[in-house]
């Protein structure tokens, strides 16, 4: 079966990184128009989500239709190389290098290398390479979802998976529930309402579950020829609609640590953000007509930009200020942003194509003994 190529989700990762980056660069010395925009994009995380959502799942999907099971150590050997060795690096860069951190503290390796940092992640006093908290949660999903799809199949029982989806959505929203009245709204009005903000509603797995929940719902639903068809007769149609779904979400999340927000928004954002991918893979819309050399390349560069952003932009600062530059100017963006693109190739040449090679070897062995 030839696998099937998304141009249109290339141009929606290359947004994803966009939104991140000027999100996360709010916290340097920045121009005033980056409050001004930068705000929105806290919610390119959650596109992150949706997106891997969608391809993991319909991997997966493709993997059960020709094999009619999962083969769990070629799954978690593809993700092992793809996944860990620019993470590790990432991880040495910080730990080893006091330098390359943006911030003071950071919290125990342990919760790093076990992908737990998300739980408890106290963002105020230890929030260097906080970003990783989004990483902790799609590791735990890599690791779930092939076992859970592998247990309905042998126990004939996929037909359950989207009630399972349902429920799961609907779980996240009610613990979030819980965890606004119990305890965030205590601390509504302390200085400790951000920190608990963060560490309650914002970076646990159990309440950020929406976003890959969509996307393993369009996974689920693409396997049928029906909804291919329905899709790919809309696909500007869901395009646009997703468009102003999301702007509508924006609008609605406008104080993102407001209670409709935290409770409501987080669920609209990844609703918004499924029916604009659900256009993107459509055949017939404009965003899957027609590559594109700069998105593609940010797609394929964005897990490593987004790894390492926040220390580039730290280093180049640090450098901008001694060659006094200012680095509140857009100049100073548009130089921290070239090295971050810059960082994202380093990867790639030298962490990233070395892992595949290795990845590749053990893959064609197993073929081979199998």
């Amino acid at each position: 079966m030839e696998k099937e190529k998304f141009v249109g989700l290339d141009h929606l990762r290359a947004a994803a990184i966009l939104l991140v980056l000027l999100y996360h660069y709010r916290m340097f010395k920045h121009p005033a128009w980056v409050d001004a925009v930068g705000w929105i994009g806290w919610t390119g995380v959650d596109l992150f989500f949706v997106l891997s959502g969608f391809l993991i799942s319909n991997q997966l999907f493709r993997e059960i239709s020709t094999h009619q099971t999962i083969r769990l150590k070629i799954f978690f050997t593809k993700r092992f190389f793809r996944i860990i060795p620019p993470y590790l690096f990432t991880l040495l860069l910080y730990f080893c290098f006091p330098v390359f951190r943006e911030r003071e503290a950071l919290p125990p390796l342990w919760k790093f290398l076990s992908f737990t940092q998300n739980y408890g992640l106290d963002v105020i006093n230890q929030g260097t390479f906080s970003h990783a908290w989004s990483l902790c949660i799609e590791e735990q999903f890599y690791l779930a979802l092939p076992l859970l799809l592998l247990f309905l199949v042998k126990l004939k029982k996929i037909k359950y998976l989207k009630i399972i989806i349902v429920l799961l959505m609907i779980s996240t929203f009610l613990l979030r529930i819980f965890s606004w009245h119990v305890y965030v709204l205590p601390n509504l009005e302390t200085p400790d309402f951000w920190k608990e903000w963060y560490m309650i509603i914002y970076y646990p797995t159990y309440t950020r579950l929406d976003g890959l929940a969509i996307g393993v719902l369009i996974g689920s639903l693409f396997q049928s020829s029906i909804f291919k068809t329905m899709i790919n007769r809309n696909g500007n149609l869901l395009v646009f609609t997703g468009i102003i779904a999301v702007l509508f979400s924006l609008w609605f999340c406008k104080d993102q640590y407001s209670q409709q927000a935290s409770l409501f928004g987080l669920t609209l954002v990844a609703v918004s953000y499924g029916i604009l991918v659900t256009g993107a893979i459509s055949t017939t819309s404009f965003l899957s007509k027609k590559s594109n050399v700069i998105t593609a390349q940010l797609a394929a560069l964005s897990y490593s930009v987004y790894l390492s952003h926040k220390g580039i932009i730290h280093l180049v600062q640090l450098f901008l200020k001694k060659a006094k530059i200012p680095a509140s100017h857009t100049s100073g963006l548009l130089i921290c942003f070239t090295f971050c693109i810059l960082a994202g190739l380093f990867y790639r040449y030298c962490i990233e194509k070395p892992s595949a090679t290795i990845k590749n070897k053990i893959l064609n062995k197993e073929n081979r003994d199998s």
